[in-house]
C-alpha cells in the first residue's frame, strides 16, 4: 500500500490563491471583503448608534461644532486645523450614522491608496505586492487604522509620495493637506524639497492647499488658535508606550521609588514618571531636531553626490525620497515623548511605496515593520490594561516592538550614510532598475 504526499496540494493551492490575487479581481475582492468585514463587525453598534476608538470624541467635537463651537476657532485644538475636515464631515448625516459614515470615508481613502498604487484601472501587475502590504497593515493595525485621524492622513500621504514625479502640484497638495491633518507627513514634504527636481511644483501645491486651510481658519476668527496644536503637548510627561519611556515603564513593574504609571486626564492618555522622567522627554525633544536636521544634511549629501550622474536622475530621486521621508519619520517616532500606536501609520505608507521603489532594499524592513505593527495591536488595546497596571508580559511585548522601531531607524540612517558617503559608480541607490520603465513614483500611470 503507497501513501501519497499531501505537501504538493496545499502548495498548489497557495500558488492559486497568490496567482489569483495578482488579478484584478483578487485585489479588488481582497479589499472589498476587508472593510465589509470590518463594518459587518461593527454593525451593531452602528445600528445602536454608537461609536468606538476615538470617535466618540471626535463626534462630540463634530456636533460641538454643528451647535457653534469650533475647534481652533473658539478654542485651542490638539490637531492641525485640517483634522477639522475628516471629523466634521461624518456628521453630515447625523450623529447617528457618524461611526458609518467615518467607515465609509476612510474605505474610500484607502481606495484612494490602492488606485496610487497600483494605478487607476489597477492595471499596474506589478504594483500588486505593495497595494496587498498596505491593506495588511491597514488589518495588522485595525481597530486604529480604522478608528483614527491617521486612517485618513496615511492614504493620502501614499497618494501624494506615489504622484510626486509625475503630478507634482497634485502630490504637495495632497502632502500639505495630510500634514495639515497630522504633523508626519511633514517629514515626506522635508525629503523631497531636499531631493527633487520638482521641488517648485510640489511646493506650490503645498503652498495652494496650505493658504485654502490657513484662509479659511483665519476669516473664521481662528487666527490665534491656528499653531495651538505645537504646543498643547508640551509640558506633558512621556506616554506609556514612547520608547524613551520604557525604563520608567520597568521601574515601575519593579517597584522602584517614585517610578508609577498615571492618568492624564486632560489629554486622556498614560504617561509615566519617576526620577529624571520629564527631563529625558525634554532631551528627546532635541534629539529629534538634531536626528532630523543630520537625515536632512545627508539627504543633501546624497542629492548633490550621485543622483544628478545616476542612470536614471528620475528613479534615484525616487529611491532617495522615500529612504530619507523613512528616516525623517522614524526619527520623529524614536526621539519623541510621545507614542501612540497610531504612529506606525506613520512609517507603513513608506514602506508601501518603498516596495514599489525598490523591493528587494525594502522587503526585509516591510517583515520588520509588520512585525512592528502587529506587535502594536498586542499591546493596544489586547494587552493594554495589564500594561498599565505593570504587567511583565506586557510591558515586554512593548519593549520588543520599540526595539524594532529602533532598529528600523537605524537600519535607514546606515543605507542613507552608505548611498551619501559612497561615490556614485558604487553607491547602492544608483543601480538601475530590472524594468526601470515601470518605476511606479516617476511614472504612475
Amino acid at each position: 500500500m503507497t501513501s501519497h504526499p499531501g505537501a504538493p496540494f496545499p502548495a498548489t493551492r497557495r500558488r492559486r490563491l497568490v496567482a489569483f490575487g495578482h488579478t484584478r479581481r483578487g485585489l479588488v475582492t481582497g479589499f472589498a471583503a476587508f472593510h465589509i468585514a470590518y463594518i459587518l463587525a461593527l454593525s451593531p453598534l452602528i445600528i445602536a448608534g454608537g461609536t468606538e476608538g476615538d470617535l466618540p470624541l471626535y463626534r462630540q467635537w463634530a456636533q460641538d461644532a454643528v451647535q457653534g463651537t469650533w475647534p481652533i476657532i473658539d478654542f485651542t485644538w490638539v490637531y492641525p486645523a485640517g483634522a477639522l475636515l475628516p471629523v466634521v464631515a461624518p456628521i453630515a448625516f447625523g450623529p447617528y450614522l457618524y461611526q458609518l459614515v467615518w467607515l465609509l470615508m476612510l474605505t474610500a481613502a484607502n481606495w484612494l491608496a490602492i488606485v496610487s498604487i497600483a494605478g487607476g484601472r489597477l492595471q499596474r501587475i506589478s504594483a500588486y505586492p505593495a497595494a496587498w502590504y498596505w491593506l495588511l497593515s491597514v488589518l495588522l493595525l485595525a481597530p486604529v487604522s480604522m478608528l483614527r485621524l491617521e486612517g485618513v492622513a496615511a492614504p493620502l500621504a501614499i497618494a501624494g509620495l506615489v504622484w510626486v514625479a509625475r503630478r507634482p502640484v497634485v502630490a504637495g497638495a495632497l502632502i500639505a493637506l495630510a500634514t495639515w491633518i497630522k504633523v508626519w507627513p511633514a517629514a515626506i514634504a522635508a525629503a523631497v524639497v531636499a531631493v527633487c527636481r520638482g521641488r517648485r511644483r510640489v511646493a506650490l501645491g503645498g503652498l495652494g492647499a496650505s493658504a485654502v486651510i490657513v484662509a479659511g481658519i483665519v476669516a473664521a476668527g481662528g487666527a490665534s488658535n491656528l499653531l495651538s496644536f505645537l504646543t498643547i503637548q508640551g509640558q506633558r510627561a512621556p506616554q506609556l508606550e514612547a520608547p524613551i519611556a520604557t525604563p520608567w515603564v520597568w521601574a515601575t513593574i519593579w517597584n522602584m521609588p517614585g517610578a508609577r504609571i498615571r492618568q492624564n486626564y486632560e489629554l486622556a492618555t498614560r504617561e509615566v514618571i519617576g526620577h529624571g522622567a520629564t527631563a529625558a522627554g525634554e532631551v528627546v525633544g532635541w534629539l529629534m531636531i538634531a536626528a532630523f536636521v543630520a537625515i536632512a544634511v545627508l539627504l543633501l549629501r546624497a542629492r548633490a553626490t550621485w543622483v544628478a550622474r545616476a542612470v536614471r536622475t528620475d528613479l534615484a530621486e525616487s529611491r532617495l525620497v522615500v529612504l530619507g521621508a523613512f528616516a525623517m519619520t522614524a526619527a520623529l517616532i524614536v526621539f519623541n515623548k510621545v507614542g501612540s500606536p497610531q504612529y506606525m501609520l506613520w512609517l507603513a505608507p513608506i514602506v508601501v511605496v518603498g516596495l514599489l521603489v525598490e523591493p528587494e532594499r525594502w522587503r526585509t524592513p516591510a517583515r520588520w515593520m509588520a512585525v512592528t505593527s502587529l506587535l502594536t495591536t498586542l499591546v493596544f488595546p489586547i494587552f493594554y490594561m495589564p500594561l498599565v497596571g505593570g504587567d511583565a508580559f506586557a510591558a515586554s511585548l512593548l519593549l520588543a516592538r520599540n526595539v524594532l522601531l529602533v532598529a528600523l531607524f537605524v537600519w535607514s540612517v546606515q543605507a542613507l550614510w552608505r548611498v551619501a558617503m559612497t561615490r556614485p559608480a558604487t553607491a547602492v541607490l544608483a543601480r538601475p532598475a530590472p524594468h526601470p520603465a515601470l518605476s511606479p513614483v516617476s511614472d504612475p500611470a
